[in-house]
């Protein structure tokens, strides 16, 4: 294999992984872990699980269709793309109104520098990304380095809160309590909207297509997964070291306060670090990604995606400036994008049964059943949040 397929595969792993990795995730993991402690590791479990079964269905199916998950999903049904590509677009506008004012966030705790100024200047970095020529190679190597950097920093403050993993093996296997909102939440901020197709298309735009490069899509969904499941317990057991010893986190930056509690000031300005290449890292993969599903709608847009890219962004940013971000925003929109899930899920599921979408690709029939339960599951759950827990939440 030559040295770019190469890079675009593991590109395409850290896209995806630290498209998972943003604000959403840090803000999630921290209220979730203070709510339920130990037994939040249930939730992650889960997420993982989830994540394995619908990462590897949509990677090898869209690689072997050798097409987007919005005309794959098209030649399912018709209609099915354009809804699809709405709620995706949609989903990934408004994370990435979080995602701007994360970055904005991590620079105003490194650096002193105001909130939304360090958003603008956070967007016209991601912007710089999509300038230049090679904008594909520039986003793999960006998501590379900074993925490295978010591991490191997590596991420091993770070993100085000396977290309880012993309980938390237990209470992972063994839940005192299982919260449906949670697992939702999190399955929807890690694996949901347009987080799960971000890798796949990054494939699809590098030429690694067709039953034959199945085989290398899987190790490259494989390696996205790894990365995203190892940042989620690191980052699992930090908060739970830190609320484990009583202390109260600040609901209004309750990731922050985990930083501040297990390693002092060090600690706050190792959140602020955090928290940007989190946040930098999702803006670039939620604009990419759902700019990805527009291209399909016209030629024009095909042409001009890195400048549609662009507008994507700064629309973010603009949005930012003039509504902010709540926390609740970020929790609400992981929990409805974990409806969307059960729908690209179940469109690419029904077209991995379809010859004349994957040609002589045959999805296996565990990861089939395995999918089919994950669809089912997920859109019960996701009904239940809906009707039951979400609206209690949002008061």
């Amino acid at each position: 294999m030559s040295d770019r397929p190469r890079s675009a595969l593991i590109g395409a792993a850290f896209l995806m992984a630290t498209s998972a990795i943003g604000p959403g995730f840090l803000t999630q993991t921290a209220v979730f872990t203070e709510r339920l402690g130990a037994s939040f590791g249930f939730a992650i479990l889960a997420s993982i699980v989830i994540d394995l079964v619908a990462q590897l269905t949509i990677w090898r199916v869209i690689a072997a269709s050798g097409r987007r998950a919005g005309p794959v999903a098209e030649a399912v049904l018709p209609g099915l793309g354009t809804a699809l590509t709405v709620l995706v677009v949609l989903g990934g506008l408004a994370f990435n109104v979080g995602n701007v004012a994360g970055a904005g966030l991590g620079l105003e705790v490194v650096a002193g520098i105001p909130v939304t100024i360090g958003a603008v200047l956070s967007a016209a970095l991601a912007i710089g990304l999509f300038v230049v020529k090679e904008a594909g190679r520039a986003m793999d190597r960006f998501s590379i380095w900074l993925g490295f950097v978010l591991i490191a920093l997590t596991l420091t403050v993770a070993l100085a809160s000396n977290p309880p993993i012993g309980e938390a093996i237990v209470r992972t296997v063994l839940p005192t309590q299982i919260d449906v909102l949670s697992v939702v939440t999190i399955v929807g901020g890690t694996v949901g909207g347009y987080i799960t197709f971000a890798g796949a298309h990054r494939l699809i735009d590098a030429g690694i297509t067709g039953a034959a490069a199945v085989p290398q899509v899987t190790r490259s969904a494989a390696t996205a997964i790894g990365v995203a499941s190892l940042m989620r317990i690191i980052l699992f057991l930090a908060v739970l070291g830190v609320v484990a010893q009583g202390v109260a986190l600040d609901p209004a930056n309750p990731p922050a306060s985990v930083f501040r509690a297990a390693t002092g000031d060090l600690g706050y300005r190792l959140f602020g670090i955090v928290m940007w290449s989190a946040a930098i890292t999702s803006v670039v993969g939620a604009a990419y990604t759902s700019v990805s599903f527009l291209r399909s709608l016209h030629p024009a847009l095909e042409r001009q995606w890195p400048r549609v890219v662009i507008a994507f962004i700064a629309l973010s940013t603009g949005v930012f400036v003039l509504i902010g971000r709540p926390v609740k925003t970020l929790l609400l929109v992981g929990a409805l994008n974990g409806l969307i899930l059960p729908l690209g899920l179940a469109a690419m599921l029904a077209a991995s049964q379809r010859p004349e979408i994957v040609g002589g690709y045959r999805h296996p029939r565990w990861l089939t059943g395995l999918g089919l339960a994950v669809a089912l599951v997920m859109t019960a759950a996701g009904g239940y949040v809906l009707v039951r827990d979400l609206p209690a939440f949002l008061r």
